[in-house]
């Protein structure tokens, strides 16, 4: 069945969808969010629970925006037509970053400054939502569109949801609250709804367009003919051609018009004084 990685098949497939990651960006994106919580700690800084918090979450932030660009393939209109699909693919490639995001969020919450951290599990529940809202937009990008570099536009997306977020969100559905706040639990309650509403959004869009599909095979809109596109049907004259003729016509006038109409459909570049004056010629 399609979309199901056969056993036998998995290593076979390891190597190839490996080197295809966009490993630069992810090792870029990893390096700005260790840099995020590093460098306040070699200045010898001691921020606030708020501030360390905020750390935390741009350093989450920066490594969703890499994770964003995970599902760039530049021969994605090649591999359309294999028998695996792209939803065992797209799992595989999720498979295969996620042993280095986790010591990678490890090493974040090792490096994070202040003595009064946030719970380490309330933070990684917010970072694996980031993570996983980033993947989402991704698939959904990559399913609306026949982009094979569908990363820009899905960063872009989370980039600007996570500017307006704070600003758009109302105080009943308090997402960004501090550590001290009352509501803390109560706040990160509705974190774990996000990254469940972004696995079901992205398993929907897993799935490939049949007629994104449909054109890819057919060598897209540019290769298919239309009716426009072919070419005029010629007409012959019917065995009473010389009855129909208008009066003081006679065969050779009759012959002229069907010569012009042939030299224009199969000739065009054939003017009706060149066929006029063979026609001449001829008798």
């Amino acid at each position: 069945m399609r979309g199901v990685i056969p056993a036998r098949v998995i290593p076979a497939l390891v190597v190839p969808v490996w080197r295809t990651l966009p490993w630069r960006l992810l090792g870029a994106a990893g390096a700005v969010g260790l840099l995020v919580v590093g460098l306040p700690r070699l200045s010898g800084a001691h921020p606030d629970p708020w501030t360390a918090l905020a750390l935390l979450r741009s350093a989450a932030l920066a490594f969703a925006l890499g994770l964003a660009f995970l599902l760039d393939d530049p021969a994605r209109h090649t591999t359309t037509p294999v028998p695996t699909g792209r939803a065992a693919r797209t799992a595989l490639r999720v498979a295969l970053v996620a042993p280095v995001a986790a010591p990678w969020w490890t090493a974040v919450l090792l490096l994070a400054p202040g003595a009064h951290l946030p719970p380490a599990g309330a933070a990684t529940l917010e970072a694996g939502a980031a993570c996983v809202l980033a993947l989402a937009a991704a698939t959904v990008a990559v399913h609306r569109t026949d982009d094979p570099r569908p990363g820009p536009p899905a960063a872009i997306a989370l980039l600007t949801a996570a500017l307006l977020a704070p600003l758009a969100v109302s105080d009943r559905s308090v997402l960004f609250v501090g550590p001290r706040h009352p509501r803390w639990a109560t706040a990160h309650e509705h974190w774990a709804w996000l990254p469940a509403g972004a696995v079901t959004v992205g398993c929907l869009a897993l799935g490939e367009p049949l007629a994104a599909s449909g054109r890819r095979l057919t060598g897209g809109p540019e290769g298919a003919r239309g009716p426009r596109d072919q070419p005029p049907p010629i007409r012959e004259p019917g065995p009473q051609a010389h009855d129909r003729s208008p009066p003081g016509e006679g065969p050779a006038h009759v012959s002229v018009r069907y010569i012009r109409s042939v030299s224009w459909t199969v000739k065009p570049r054939r003017s009706y004084t060149d066929t006029a004056a063979v026609l001449s010629a001829s008798t």
